[in-house]
């Protein structure tokens, strides 16, 4: 089946939620890249016969855009869908302890030793390639060293979920208010012979956790505060990403009250607050 390819940018802040939104339109998949100055490129995969300008129209819509971006249009071939998209990722050193590799790529020597995620990136969830999960990838290189209790609020495909079990978490819970992210995680999971425990919010209970991390955007970040803190044990490690350089200040006043947070990393305009419960 002939596709069309549909490319646009936005600012990054906008870009994951107008990810979401273009698969709600009736995207099949949307590949994310850097762009340069706080953008971010998307490239939605559509039907040949898809209305272009409806989907766009309908997403930026739906993701509280004022306007429906520019967009350029172009024919794709399933066979050169597959190789452009394969071409595009290599496997990932996140550290020397973990690395992201996809399924049609060999584990490399040089991860010997590492903890091995496999997960097929390009389409909307995370896959370790965007700077704000490398970042949070890497907190969890750093934190987890065995038996620890962590929670992925906001979970997506459950890269770091995986990661953390990978690295030798004991207990691995993962959440999100999409019932599409839970499944993906599920079956990301078991893919990597690893067992996260992914549920909706409402089923998440009261219990809590020594590591705790959310990569999602910081508006939602601040919301959830008092909820990611009432499930931080005493001195857990906190993690949180899909910030802005400019909006982490903020963020880690918003956890201020429960956690000593405060920027700490940053990567192609994307910044990591961390914290510790006290």
């Amino acid at each position: 089946m002939p596709w069309l390819s549909v490319t646009l940018e936005v600012d990054a802040a906008q870009a994951d939620t107008l990810s979401d939104a273009l698969l709600e339109a009736g995207a099949h998949s949307v590949a994310l890249e850097p762009a340069g100055e706080g953008r971010q490129r998307l490239q939605a995969l559509v039907a040949q016969d898809a209305d272009a300008a409806r989907t766009v129209a309908q997403a930026a819509q739906a993701a509280g855009l004022n306007a429906a971006p520019d967009f350029t249009t172009s024919p794709v071939e399933d066979d050169d869908w597959v190789r452009r998209t394969q071409a595009q990722f290599a496997p990932i050193a996140i550290d020397e302890r973990l690395w992201i590799v996809p399924s049609w790529h060999a584990v490399p020597p040089a991860a010997a030793g590492a903890a091995v995620a496999r997960l097929d990136p390009g389409l909307a969830f995370g896959t370790g390639t965007h700077p704000s999960t490398r970042l949070t990838l890497q907190f969890l290189a750093r934190t987890v060293r065995g038996g620890e209790r962590v929670l992925d609020y906001g979970c997506g495909s459950g890269i770091l979920a995986i990661a953390a079990c990978k690295l030798g978490a004991g207990e691995v819970v993962a959440v999100d208010i999409d019932p599409e992210a839970v499944r993906a995680t599920e079956e990301n999971a078991q893919a990597n012979d690893v067992r996260v425990r992914a549920l909706l919010p409402d089923a998440l209970g009261a219990g809590v956790y020594d590591v705790v991390v959310s990569n999602i955007l910081a508006q939602p970040l601040m919301v959830l505060a008092p909820l990611l803190a009432a499930h931080a044990a005493p001195g857990a490690r906190l993690a949180l990403s899909g910030i802005l350089e400019t909006q982490a200040a903020e963020v880690a006043a918003a956890y201020a009250p429960y956690f000593d947070a405060r920027p700490t990393a940053t990567h192609e305009g994307w910044a990591l607050v961390e914290g510790t419960r006290r």
